[in-house]
């Protein structure tokens, strides 16, 4: 599974301009060849019995005496690696059609086939050091391919701001790597369980502070490529690489690697309840967060993006949840993959039709000229607001019920932003493909090409029967249970199509589109967006998180960095350069004493022999 795509990778970055013509074929080949690697070992494990679905392969030794190079097969490693291979792949045939006039489409491609190398090692490595590879190597990909066209200055400063920011959060993961190491002497997922964490607590040989520190550590590092709070201001900022890549990013790779860390990490968070409580407060805050940013933005792809940080604060919820939320949190994360990759690409589809115009305000009246597009988008704005027997209906009110069940204030404060999410994927539909028609004049909308609107087709069916597949009957649950400890099986809670908090979602969700409409649909959108109030700009400039980030990190930065160059300059510099200064002037001076005249010399001689005989006469009288 990784070594195909990373092949692929190699053979386009190293075959340069020979592998211009045939380079987008091989790397959707790659991709596909991985996503029935994946297959068949998914078809493997399901013919092991339940106990045995957990299959170890050592590659090579890494690091001598601390960690070797291996894999892990089992329930949750391959559910991510389905996703990834299968998504992704439909991302890959999408881009052809796509990117098809970029001239340096085969470099795009090894970028991807890169992407999914990394996230498949990412989720497939037995230990931490080696999951920390692969973390690494979705932050290289990942900035490769937010700042593709780097030709535009936003391209280049949105790659290195996510790289930057990332790194934040990658520091607090290798502070937890070697912590564990320090603590439990090992990094391998094998040797640190539920029962080996609460026996170490037990026995005295971990604090219980200590297992805490670990789990908020790995949080930070899941903050960081998960965009969620206090690390989520590089997600919008990303939206300036193509539109494949945020498919990506938000529906099959780099953001899900958060909410992976976490699940597999339960067994510290299990053990500490103050860490599991600020997983879900993170969780419910940045669910909150990103819906209120998706309100007021009118780039369709940062509405978008803000949708994706909201959803993946429900997963991070779930998974703050213990062993019966990972599986809606993971069941959640595999339909999102499929909705949100579908409305990317649907709102790449309308770009792509509309001369890379990505103002909503400036589309309007589209159903009517992009049928596919339009009705494949309205079936995942469906599932993600939740729509009676769709995907989302079953795996995000899945996470309500559940949070609902541990704490009521988590629970409603999940279900107002179900309520809100309702608005604002109301808003995106309504000013996109209905109304008046706002194009530009030189715009000429029409159906995408079929290799663009075939993956759209098939996403959207995922869309549409993949939540009852996974949840109805514990289906999803049963089988994840070997990996993360889930409760016995006739502890597993079922599904409730009634339910109070069902209700309330349903209802808040059904207000918040009937206001989108009577604000984007029944009235006219004005071409230009009317200032708004204090919450809309609040809104608008991402709850000014970057402000915030300006204040507290990079202005103390550059007056540190100013203060550090004037002390180098003055204080450093200046004390070697006055040195330097003393000694050069002192032997100038004393060089003028060299005249070359013999009879100078000769006084001189004269001098110090009168000097030396009057030192002797006086001591010599003492």
């Amino acid at each position: 599974m990784i070594a195909l795509p990373l092949l692929g990778a190699a053979i386009l970055l190293l075959g340069g301009r020979r592998t211009d013509r045939w380079g987008h074929l091989l790397g959707v080949a790659m991709s596909l060849a991985a996503f029935v690697v994946a297959v068949v070992s998914f078809v493997e494990i399901l013919g092991l019995p339940e106990s045995e679905r957990r299959r170890g392969i050592e590659l090579y030794q890494f690091i001598p005496g601390i960690a070797d190079m291996g894999l892990l097969i089992d329930p949750l490693s391959i559910s991510f690696a389905l996703l990834i291979t299968g998504v992704g792949s439909l991302i890959h045939i999408y881009s052809v059609g796509y990117m098809s006039h970029d001239p340096d489409r085969r470099r795009f491609f090894a970028y991807l086939n890169l992407f999914v190398a990394a996230m498949l090692l990412l989720v497939l490595a037995d230990n931490y050091v080696a999951l920390f590879v692969g973390w690494e190597g979705v932050g290289l990909a990942s900035y490769l391919l937010i700042g593709f066209w780097q030709f535009k200055p936003t391209a280049a400063a949105a790659a290195k701001k996510a790289f930057i920011v990332n790194r934040v959060g990658d520091f607090g993961l290798l502070i937890a790597i070697f912590t564990v190491w320090t603590t439990f002497g090992s990094v391998a997922f094998g040797d640190l369980s539920g029962a080996t964490v609460s026996g170490a607590i037990d026995s005295g040989s971990a604090s219980q502070g200590t297992i805490t520190a670990i789990g908020l550590l790995l949080l930070l590092g899941a903050c960081g490529k998960s965009a969620q709070l206090p690390l989520q201001s590089w997600l919008l900022d990303a939206m300036e690489g193509p539109t494949p890549v945020s498919a990506l990013i938000h529906a099959a790779t780099m953001v899900t690697a958060g909410v992976y860390l976490v699940v597999r990490s339960g067994a510290f968070f299990e053990a500490s309840d103050t860490a599991r409580l600020v997983v879900t407060i993170v969780g419910v805050a940045t669910l909150l967060a990103g819906a209120i940013i998706g309100c007021a933005k009118d780039d369709i792809k940062k509405g978008l993006a803000g949708s994706t940080m909201s959803q993946i604060g429900y997963m991070m919820l779930g998974a703050g949840l213990g062993p019966v939320g990972y599986a809606f949190a993971i069941a959640h994360l595999i339909t999102h993959g499929f909705f949100k990759a579908n409305m990317f690409l649907g709102a790449g589809s309308v770009m792509h039709a509309m001369n890379d115009e990505v103002d909503m305000r400036r589309y309007g009246g589209l159903f009517s000229v992009m049928k596919v597009t339009a009705v494949t988008f309205i079936i995942g704005y469906l599932a993600i607001i939740g729509f009676p027997l769709l995907s989302g209906y079953f795996t995000k009110d899945g996470i309500i019920e559940t949070a609902m069940e541990h704490n009521q204030i988590l629970g409603w404060l999940a279900v107002v932003g179900a309520g809100i999410t309702g608005f604002y994927m109301s808003r995106m539909i309504f000013m996109t493909f209905f109304g008046k028609k706002r194009w530009a004049d030189d715009a000429h909308p029409h159906e995408s090409p079929s290799v663009m609107t075939v993956p759209l087709v098939i996403l959207s069916i995922g869309s549409i029967f993949l939540g009852a597949f996974l949840i109805l009957d514990n289906r999803f649950m049963k089988f994840l249970a070997p990996a993360v400890g889930a409760p016995a099986p006739e502890e597993f809670p079922a599904f409730h199509f009634v339910s109070t908090a069902g209700l309330a979602t349903l209802a808040l969700v059904a207000v918040g589109a009937v206001f989108a409409w009577f604000r984007y649909g029944a009235a006219e959108v004005p071409q230009v967006a009317p200032r708004g109030s204090f919450l809309t700009t609040f809104a608008r400039r991402d709850l000014y998180g970057d402000a915030l980030n300006e204040t507290l990190f990079m202005r103390p930065g550059q007056w540190l960095a100013r203060i550090a160059v004037f002390v180098d300059n003055r204080g450093i510099d200046g004390l070697v350069n006055g040195l330097a200064a003393t000694i050069g002037g002192t032997s100038g001076r004393l060089r003028r004493i060299q005249t070359g005249y013999v009879r100078s010399y000769a006084l001189s001689i004269l001098f110090g022999a009168a000097v030396v005989v009057g030192a002797l006469l006086y001591v010599g009288n003492m």
